[in-house]
């Protein structure tokens, strides 16, 4: 078997450097929580970095017993802004990671 180009070995060695750390960043933002709210803080959403939601709580002096759709597109604003800083959080955490990867020695 032929033996593999130094910058090759190099090339791999980083991409398996970059692999477990990327590892270790989803399973370090899968233990971290995200909140948002809507309404003004009638409706406050925490999912964590895996996009589970935790848990929903309201403001009854807030909440309108007469509107429940009102209650409804609360959560749903307060879970997507959630999800969506959560989603933030692990583009730049993992994004970041990406860019450590060294292509000189094989680009020329």
């Amino acid at each position: 078997m032929p033996q593999m180009p130094k910058d090759m070995r190099q090339l791999l060695q980083q991409a398996q450097q970059m692999q477990a750390q990327i590892q270790q960043t989803q399973a370090e933002l899968a233990q971290r929580t995200y909140e948002a709210s809507a309404g003004g803080g009638a409706v406050k959403a925490v999912v964590r970095g895996t996009g589970e939601l935790v848990s929903v709580t309201f403001d009854p002096a807030v909440l309108d017993p007469e509107d429940p759709e009102m209650a409804g597109d609360l959560v749903v604003a307060a879970v997507n802004q959630a999800l969506a800083a959560a989603a933030e959080d692990a583009s730049s955490s993992v994004g970041g990671l990406a860019g450590g990867l060294d292509l000189g020695g094989l680009l020329g």
